[in-house]
């Protein structure tokens, strides 16, 4: 092998001259020697001299060894180039939005290189694609579905990631949602190993399409029919590759009566009455008679049928197989699982699976089909364990499979089954909550009607009168009406929150001597809090609402268990426990649900034997209750989802259970996710409510715009004997006429909802001609929904039904912010 030195010699001195150099170097040692007459001077010059002749000589090598460095700006070309992608639109920004590279699908796609936030999407496509961006710098990853071009049909689904040296880029991947159906998944099937096993088992399988053109086969099929394997048979006639004798026996074309006969079992695909009229493809079964199924020429009359059971079992479609008296010979778990019976196993006849109005036109069709000429359909029956929905049963007749006679197909339709029922609570619990949003805004007025004579009237009565205890009374018993429709809209998540950073064990503090009197000596009230809870936001009145709503029903439920029992000196515990989840917690979790963050929880458990299984789709719906009539209005768990939903949190049910698999008793996990923001003390709304109205002394011009006139009588009132010069209008035209007047105003109070023109609409016109003055919204429904609807600036608001005292302290709270009126 040809070594090369580390050196090489082009960069050493020729010879003659290395030579000429050490003589040098030798004669100047020898005389310094002479001159100082001692070695050791000698010596040191020696070493010296050496330094300086290796460091003349090394130093061009030092300098060609520490290169300046070659900094290059990234090749977007070639970015581009790797990710090209037929099936996805891919494209890569930077932090300011702008776009670096994209591939051609994306260009073709949207029309241009232009930035994904650019994009022009129908509905909240925008919203969705913004927020996915957002999450995807926090958090390094984001998806979003669903989207659709604005003018366009497709579904497009998103997926964002973080990615760069200093993760300063965002790599966007649009994709198409393409719905499968199944006849589309058989054809990968056919190409897998599977398919292989079978062709060497003497099972062949064909999809064809409707007009009889194959669309793909068993590798062992094209052997059979053509002599070799790797051909193609995809859009060939299916019938031009068989053949039937005078016993209608049926053959491979291309091995004639030479060839083994063949058994033809044709499986439907799909479901035959799709929208578009189109009909699906079919699977076409060959079984070589020779291979022992069933009684052919060559079979051994009664077998088993191993290889069909297998086959059946590896289709992703539920299949069965009876005999000619009706009775299941073997069903795939696509099929148990259809027909819900995954656990129990199949029955003795098809008939015992469906409710007893279909069971003899069912059992009649399989012996139809059983003992009949080939044929096949279908009918539309109700399983007995799902009597609502009816599904849709196909039948075929099969021959030469021995005992086997009918095959029959179900589609596993559990899933859509969920997401219906799903569907179908969330459209009537929006409508119940549309509904009980309107009723409590309709109450609302008339509270607030009662609740402000009551003050008026009470202005004028001193405690010891006559009718001052009565008045207190109606005051009272209106409170507590107007508590109720609070809960109503608690339960339609339209309630006014007012939030702030607390924790949770503050809250949990707070209830805890109320819970001790509530819960009574027979029920041991414990509470565990975990460490280094995360603060969340929410409000604290309606978290205590939601610990009181659960712990009474909690209470209620550990009796009733006890007195079913018949447990005199009976004993209950009510647990309550705070807990810290991590993002990393809920990911393992798995619920699509809930967003993977970091969350504080709060269990309330107790031991009153647990939900009943039926019920955990229904406790909280609203006015349900397993009470008894007069005990309970079924909406104290409405309540508390809605509080918790409108505080973006998460409710889950279940039950606790013994070792046996028992319930003992029943849990409730509430989900708060961690506030990130700064944190602040929590104050109650009362306290700075207080603080606020004691600063100002009253004063100024208010105009009162109120459709109801129970309620605008008493606001006008109410101002007028505060110092306020009210002046009043029936509707929101009524009132932007009066605002167009001369007349200057320092507030308007408005109604929200009015007819004609409602408040909103009569803001922004007075504000188009003085766009200074201040709004006060009065209104029944949450300050957060107005304020996303709305979205005025410099705009307040009060909630229904209100007192004298407090529309007094709101409209001075307001007019302290804006400087104006008088002190």
């Amino acid at each position: 092998m040809n070594m090369r030195p580390v050196l090489d010699g082009d960069s050493l001195p020729p010879v003659p001259l290395m030579l000429g150099i050490l003589l040098a170097f030798a004669v100047s040692i020898a005389l310094v020697w002479l001159a100082a007459g001692t070695a050791l001077a000698a010596a040191a010059y020696a070493g010296a001299l050496l330094v300086v002749v290796l460091t003349l000589m090394l130093s061009p090598r030092l300098a060609a060894s520490n290169p300046d460095e070659d900094v290059t700006q990234p090749d977007w070309s070639l970015t581009a180039s790797a990710i090209e992608n037929e099936e996805a639109g891919i494209a890569v920004v930077d932090r300011a939005n702008r776009m670096t590279c994209a591939n051609s699908t994306y260009e073709r796609w949207f029309g241009g290189p232009l930035a994904p936030h650019e994009l022009i999407f129908q509905g909240s496509g925008k919203a969705m694609v913004a927020e996915a961006a957002r999450r995807a710098w926090r958090e390094g990853t984001a998806e979003a579905d669903g989207l659709v071009l604005e003018g366009g049909e497709d579904q497009i689904f998103l997926s964002v990631e973080r990615a760069g040296r200093g993760e300063d880029y965002l790599i966007w991947r649009f994709g198409k949602i393409v719905e499968l159906e199944t006849h589309e998944g058989v054809v990968q099937w056919l190409a897998g190993p599977l398919s292989e096993m079978l062709s060497n088992s003497g099972i062949e399988v064909a999809l064809v399409a409707s007009d009889g053109i194959v669309k793909a086969t068993t590798p062992g099929l094209a052997e059979r029919t053509t002599g070799n394997r790797a051909l193609s048979l995809a859009g060939e006639e299916f019938v031009q590759l068989l053949r039937s004798d005078d016993r209608d026996r049926i053959f491979f074309a291309r091995e004639g009566q030479q060839g083994s006969p063949q058994t033809l079992v044709h499986v439907p695909m799909d479901n035959p009455a799709r929208p578009d009229g189109e009909r699906p493809p079919s699977l076409m079964v060959l079984i070589d008679n020779t291979v022992g199924i069933g009684g052919g020429a060559h079979g051994g009359g009664k077998s088993a049928i191993p290889q069909l059971e297998a086959l059946l079992s590896a289709l992703p479609l539920g299949l069965a197989l009876t005999d000619r008296d009706g009775r299941f010979l073997f069903a795939n778990k696509a099929f148990l699982r259809a027909v819900e019976r995954d656990g129990e196993g199949l029955p003795q006849y098809p008939s015992d699976l469906v409710v007893r109005e279909d069971k003899a036109a069912l059992a009649d069709t399989v012996r139809r089909f059983a003992k009949g000429a080939t044929a096949s359909g279908d009918m539309a029956v109700r399983l007995g364990n799902n009597k609502e929905e009816p599904v849709s049963i196909g039948l075929a007749g099969v021959r030469g499979l021995g005992e086997a006679a009918v095959l029959l197909s179900i589609t596993d339709s559990s899933e859509e089954k969920r997401l219906r029922r799903q569907v179908a609570q969330a459209t009537k619990m929006q409508a119940v909550g549309q509904l009980a949003g309107g009723v409590a805004h309709d109450f609302n007025n008339v509270l607030t009607a009662i609740i402000g004579y009551c003050d008026l009237m009470l202005l004028r009565h001193t405690p010891g009168d006559s009718d001052y205890d009565d008045i207190q009374q109606i005051k009272a018993n209106s409170n507590r009406a107007a508590s109720l429709t609070r809960q109503l809209l608690a339960f339609s998540r339209q309630q006014t929150l007012r939030p702030v950073v607390l924790q949770m064990p503050d809250v949990v503090s707070e209830v805890s001597q109320l819970l001790k009197r509530l819960m009574g000596e027979k029920i041991e009230f414990s509470v565990r809090h975990d460490r280094e809870l995360g603060a969340v936001r929410a409000d604290p009145q309606q978290l205590e609402q939601v610990i009181i709503n659960l712990a009474v029903n909690a209470r209620d439920a550990m009796q009733s268990n006890a007195e079913k029992q018949g447990h005199q000196d009976w004993k209950g515990r009510l647990t309550l426990a705070t807990r810290r989840v991590s993002a990393r917690e809920v990911r393992r979790m798995g619920v699509d649900v809930m967003p993977a963050d970091d969350y504080t929880v709060l269990i309330v458990q107790d031991t009153g034997g647990g939900i009943p299984t039926d019920n955990f789709n229904k406790i909280f719906e609203p006015f349900f209750t397993t009470k008894e009539q007069g005990k309970g209005t079924g909406l104290g768990l409405s309540t508390v989802y809605g509080i918790v939903k409108q505080s973006n949190g998460f409710i889950y049910a279940d039950n606790v259970l013994d070792p046996h698999g028992r319930p003992t008793g029943a849990r409730f996990t509430i989900y708060l996710p961690v506030h990130k923001g700064h944190v602040r003390e929590a104050r109650r709304v009362e306290e700075a409510d207080d603080g606020k109205a004691s600063d100002w002394a009253g004063g100024g011009k208010l105009l009162l715009v109120e459709d109801e006139d129970m309620v605008r009588a008493v606001a006008e009132r109410a101002l007028a004997r505060a110092g306020y010069v009210v002046t009043s209008a029936r509707d929101g035209e009524e009132g932007l006429a009066i605002a167009k007047g001369k007349e200057d105003f320092d507030l308007i109070v408005s109604d929200v909802v009015m007819p004609a023109m409602d408040g909103p609409a009569m803001a922004r016109a007075i504000r188009r001609i003085k766009p200074n003055i201040p709004i006060l919204f009065m209104s029944g429904y949450a300050e957060e929904q107005l304020r996303n609807d709305i979205d005025i600036d410099n705009m307040h608001f009060i909630p229904k039904p209100f007192s004298v005292q407090q529309i007094n302290a709101k409209v001075s709270e307001v007019l302290s912010e804006q400087g104006k009126g008088s002190k």
